[in-house]
């Protein structure tokens, strides 16, 4: 069941919800914030719920959170293909590949255009080893790397192959572009906007990013933090009436 409940009682056997992520927001967020509303909204004091893919702060859109059993299948929804949106900017890096830092490297960018950006993406298919970002959740020696990373220390992180099985680049508009791309489990966006910039003799670096679907779930399908909050205000009260 997804985003159609009938009764709090299919939380508990098990439902996905589907959450269109605001900005700021860690997925850890969401998952307390859905785990209070059925709590004190539909009286459910014991349930797992957990999610199946994180999103950085930084990053909007899909969230797939699960209830019940149904995090017994979180492994099985996280291994799904993923489908994101977003943009890069061109001519300039961050140490955390994305917004997060300053910028503090500068490139050439004169050599750039669309078709020889989309002919760079084009040989990241259909996927390549890659080297996760340093702020990144990546666990070494049982720390997650970002935290390593923020006190201005480097850790020894491996690459994982992954799968790019669609790489679309669109509204060319110097130093930015926009991007469409499908994904395997554990592709890191940041570290393709890096690895876009440096294989093109320019560097990149992640301005925006939205997960719009993971496997057949669809952010349209999604509820937002406030809609599902009205939601489950209602869904009580007519439990209640």
């Amino acid at each position: 069941m997804v985003n159609n409940f009938k009764s709090k009682d299919e939380f508990l056997e098990g439902a996905v919800i589907l959450i269109d992520k605001p900005l700021g927001w860690t997925s850890f967020d969401a998952v307390n914030k859905v785990k209070s509303l059925l709590k004190y909204r539909l009286g459910l004091k014991k349930i797992k719920v957990g999610h199946a893919g994180t999103l950085d702060p930084m990053a909007t859109g899909l969230l797939v959170i699960c209830t019940g059993k149904m995090t017994k299948q979180i492994q099985y929804i996280q291994a799904d293909e993923k489908g994101y949106t977003g943009q890069f900017k061109f001519g300039v890096t961050t140490v955390s590949y994305d917004r997060e830092a300053d910028e503090s490297a500068f490139f050439p960018t004169d050599h750039l255009s669309l078709q020889f950006l989309q002919e760079t993406a084009d040989t990241f298919m259909p996927g390549y080893d890659q080297m996760p970002p340093q702020f990144s959740a990546r666990k070494v020696d049982g720390q997650r790397a970002y935290l390593a990373a923020r006190k201005g220390k480097n850790v020894e992180l491996t690459s994982n192959f992954v799968e790019i099985r669609n790489f679309k680049l669109s509204d060319y508009n110097l130093p930015f572009v926009n991007f469409d791309v499908t994904c395997s489990k554990g592709t890191y966006i940041r570290s393709l906007a890096f690895d876009l910039g440096d294989k093109a003799n320019s560097g990149a670096y992640l301005t925006g990013l939205r997960r719009y679907r993971s496997g057949n779930y669809h952010v349209d399908d999604a509820f937002t933090l406030e809609s599902l909050e009205t939601w489950m205000n209602a869904f009580a009260e007519s439990a209640n009436a």
